[in-house]
């Protein structure tokens, strides 16, 4: 598998009529969920995660996947671990979900100090890769990545980068970026990537890597400017805006977004909610979002996003044993 790419590898309603689900017993499909579905987002309201847990809900609802809307739970807070915590706490329970970030998630579990293990949890299904854009202020200061890089590498440490977690995509990204180039930026964590976005807007900071869904709202007033994106390819949301493969940069990173249950989730449930998550891919409202946010959609179930966990395991190790969160 390549490093920080998933291109190379990468329904269950409530059944209303008496009809069931492949590999489900009637009963179960007939009475789970049995009271509102809790999504846990990681991030404060108008984040990356948020924005992807409230599109599920929306679509569920929308859809009458389930007959009471879901829960929207921010549990915000000490880069995921606050959230994790909560999910972890709730062992068995089919009826909380949490988003998963990749890039947090697996920093998270590699960290011994914070005492978690994919065990703890029960992976699901892995929905899309959301790609990270280079965005900096309106001003008109930095015309190219040339430019942003050049600076950084003139005066190490001056220009001020805005991320929504010290372990997460946004700060792996600049971490490949200084490591490629000799750059190097300077950090300021926020809530989440929204309030990193608005950082930004507001000329608090240089720049920001996180994902486009957390500065678009800055785009049309100009305030932020997006000088390349992360992905495979070019967003259909910023047609002209090139990728950093395509400016020379061999760099392609992410947010992976998925979703996983605590730990002893009854084999039902899960199979019942990977269900209901392939049937929210197909719909019209996922389809317009996705293609908005050059998602780079994939589908695993929850084996395949195990493996895909475990796959990336050192790539985060050295990650974070290069920002010092992790000993050698």
């Amino acid at each position: 598998m390549k490093p920080f790419a998933l291109s190379a590898m990468v329904g269950a309603l409530v059944v209303t009529g008496g009809s069931g689900l492949p590999g489900l017993s009637g009963a179960y499909a007939q009475t789970f969920p049995s009271q509102p579905l809790e999504l846990v987002a990681h991030s404060a309201p108008g984040g990356g995660t948020d924005l992807f847990v409230r599109l599920i809900s929306d679509i569920m609802t929308r859809e009458k996947m389930v007959t009471q809307a879901p829960v929207i739970s921010n549990r915000v807070g000490g880069g995921g671990v606050i959230a994790y915590n909560y999910v972890k706490g709730k062992k068995g329970d089919p009826h909380v979900l949490l988003a998963v970030a990749t890039g947090t998630f697996m920093s998270a579990l590699v960290r011994p100090d914070l005492g978690f293990s994919l065990e703890d949890f029960t992976p699901v299904a892995f929905l899309a890769m959301d790609p990270q854009v280079v965005a900096v202020t309106g001003d008109g200061k930095f015309n190219h990545i040339k430019d942003l890089i050049e600076a950084a590498k003139r005066e190490p440490n001056t220009l001020v980068s805005s991320i929504a977690s010290a372990t997460g995509s946004g700060r792996l990204f600049q971490y490949m970026l200084e490591k490629q180039t000799g750059a190097k930026f300077k950090y300021v964590s926020f809530k989440s990537g929204s309030e990193a976005g608005t950082a930004v807007a507001g000329g608090h900071v240089h720049l920001t890597t996180e994902n486009h869904s957390e500065v678009a709202a800055h785009l049309e007033s100009k305030k932020v400017r997006v000088l390349a994106v992360t992905g495979e390819k070019r967003m259909a949301a910023l047609p002209n805006v090139p990728t950093m493969k395509e400016l020379g940069y061999p760099i392609v990173v992410g947010t992976g977004r998925g979703v996983a249950m605590p730990a002893g989730a009854p084999r039902e449930a899960v199979t019942t909610v990977e269900n209901m998550l392939r049937r929210m891919m197909a719909t019209k409202q996922w389809k317009e979002y996705s293609s908005n946010n050059n998602f780079e959609e994939n589908f695993l179930d929850g084996g395949q996003f195990r493996k895909y966990i475990d796959s990336r395991r050192e790539e985060f190790r050295d990650f974070l044993t290069h920002v010092g969160l992790v000993k050698k």
